[in-house]
C-alpha cells in the first residue's frame, strides 16, 4: 500500500509539459489576426488556423511548462 501512495504523490508533482511558442512576437501577431478574422475566437477552427498560420510563417513549439513572467 504504502508504494501505491508514492506513486501518486510523484504523479501530481510532475508539471504537464506542452507546446510552448519560440516567437511570442510572431505568435501574438497571428494570435491578432485570428481574433479579427473569426467571430468567435477561442474555437477550435480560429485555433488550427492559428497554428497553421503560425508554423507557415516560421513559427515553432517546444515542449515546456513556459516561461515565468517578470513582475
Amino acid at each position: 500500500m504504502h508504494l501505491g501512495i508514492e506513486k501518486m504523490a510523484r504523479k501530481r508533482k510532475s508539471v504537464k509539459k506542452k507546446p510552448v511558442p519560440t516567437n511570442p512576437t510572431l505568435y501574438a501577431r497571428v494570435k491578432a489576426e485570428a481574433k479579427r478574422r473569426f467571430k468567435v475566437y477561442p474555437s477550435a477552427y480560429a485555433n488550427g488556423w492559428l497554428v497553421k498560420t503560425y508554423k507557415a510563417r516560421g513559427g515553432r513549439y517546444r515542449m515546456g511548462t513556459g516561461r515565468k513572467r517578470k513582475k
